[in-house]
This record gives structure tokens, sequence and C-alpha cells, in this order.
């Protein structure tokens, strides 16, 4: 499949992937970029013409067999900031973008952030980047995942702001060595439902503890929500991402522990971010 070049090779392995990537195109080139070990500008603007190196075509039957070129390269960038994965956190998505834009324009001047289910550590690090003044905990069951977002914190100069505890909002408890309460609570529990149809490379791939919610994606929702008054600082907003049809299910939640909230959109126009406090309900 791997031609004499690195444009030769990219176009074959562009053709070979279509079957399994609707971005065939994006994914030969990225993995192409890490095989030389260059940024996919410069392999663009001055390596097409290289030889292509042999590690490529391994890349690309990986890819083939769906595995997320998130995971091949072990990199993701979000909210302009690259961080370290692996098939032990999920792939920080854009959509998720909103939910740090939201925190930042609710609470410009929080000082405490808690990121519930930190994973890579994408949502609490991105927020700390943009909030100087502020020091955060992320939490997580998984050792795994915690041994990433640490690794992250560090490679972004966070370490000393970012802390990451192994604590499960299911334990009785889990809160009390937090410290808290927080301006800021971040979250973006498992909300897919189980038997949700998904793409082989999320559902083959990604961890199924931080998907899957029950069935109706509600599960996770009806034992943390109800633990965020308890959380917050006075002012404080608590921001959950969600699942686009689950605006009404979660709003209730809130509501029925004392909560409101405020409903905002992704760049798709679709429902994904409830920012929970104490006033009315509203839209945006």
């Amino acid at each position: 499949m791997i031609d004499a070049t690195v444009a030769a090779a990219i176009r074959a392995a562009a053709e070979h992937l279509s079957a399994t990537s609707d971005t065939a195109r994006l994914d030969a080139e990225v993995l192409m970029a890490h095989a030389l070990g260059v940024t996919r500008s410069q392999l663009l603007l001055g390596r097409m013409r290289d030889p292509a190196p042999e590690a490529f075509a391994a890349l690309v039957e990986r890819r083939a067999l769906h595995e997320p070129v998130a995971y091949i390269i072990g990199q993701q960038e979000f909210f302009s900031l690259p961080f370290m994965v692996g098939p032990d956190v999920l792939i920080p998505r854009g959509d998720s973008e909103v939910l740090v834009d939201t925190a930042l324009a609710v609470r410009p001047d929080a000082r405490t952030v808690l990121d519930c289910g930190t994973g890579s550590g994408a949502l609490l690090l991105a927020t700390l980047v943009n909030l100087p003044g502020a020091r955060g905990i992320g939490i997580d069951r998984s050792p795994a995942a915690l041994a990433i977002a640490a690794a992250n914190a560090e490679a972004l100069g966070l370490a000393d702001r970012a802390a990451m505890i192994a604590a499960d909002w299911h334990a009785p408890g889990w809160s009390e060595a937090l410290g808290g309460p927080f301006d800021l609570i971040l979250a973006n529990p498992p909300y897919v439902e189980d038997d949700a149809p998904l793409d082989a490379s999320v559902r083959a791939f990604e961890p199924s503890g931080a998907l899957f919610s029950g069935p109706h994606g509600l599960d996770d929702y009806r034992i943390l929500v109800p633990q965020l008054p308890g959380l917050l600082a006075p002012g404080g907003a608590a921001l959950v991402e969600i699942g686009y049809t689950q605006a009404e299910a979660v709003i209730a939640i809130g509501e029925a522990c004392g909560l409101s909230a405020r409903l905002h959109h992704d760049l798709a126009g679709r429902a994904r971010v409830i920012a929970f406090s104490g006033t009315n309900i509203h839209e945006a």
C-alpha cells in the first residue's frame, strides 16, 4: 500500500481508510506527521517528497481496524492545548469546549474548581489555564486516568495548581477529603445509553466506564447532581455536560434537589451543557 514518497503514501492510505473513516485524508496526514515526528503543517509544507517512513504502514493498519487516531498518536488537542490520551481516558471532543467557555463566562473570578470524572484532565486544565488565580481538583475512580491527568498537568505547567485525587461519587463520603466548597464544578459524567448505537472506534476502544450510564444514560446524573448543592460555594456554578436529548430530564433532577439551570448549546445548536445554580431556569 505504501509507495516511495510521503505524498504517494498518504494518497494510498487515504484510499485504504475511506472504508473506515469519514476523514480518511486527514487521518492519513496526521498519522504521517506522527511517523515523521513533525507537525501536520510542516508535513504539508516541506516533507511531501520525502521517502515514506516504514512505520507509517503499521499506523494506517491500526486506524483501518477502527482505532482512534488520538490513541494511535497519543495526543488530542482541546481548547487549543495538547493533551496526552490513551485507552484509559475518553478522547476530549470539541463539543465539550462549550463547558469550558461557559465556566469561564459564568465565574471568571473563580478561585476553586472541582472536575468530577476528570479523565485526561482536559476540562479542569483548560479552565485553569484561563483562570490563573484559581486552583483545582480533578477526581476520577480510575488510577490510570489520574496518572494521565497528572502527566497533562505537569506538561502544561499546572502541577502546582491542579491536584488529581482518586474518588468515586457512588461511594459514601467520597467528597469529604476534597476540602470544598467550590466556586466552579465541572462534570462530564457517563451519559450514553447502554444499548446506544456507537461508532466502532468508540465502543471498541474508549473506556466503557466513562461512557455508559444505564438504559437511559441518566444513572450517574441521578447520583451526582443531588450532591452538587453540598459542594458549591455561595454564588457557585456547576457545569454539567449532557447528551443532546437529556436536557429536560437532567434539569428535572437538579430542580428536585433545589438547583435551577441555564441550558447552553454547542455550535451545532444541540443542547450540550447545563449550568446549575440557585436562580431561575433560562435558555441560551
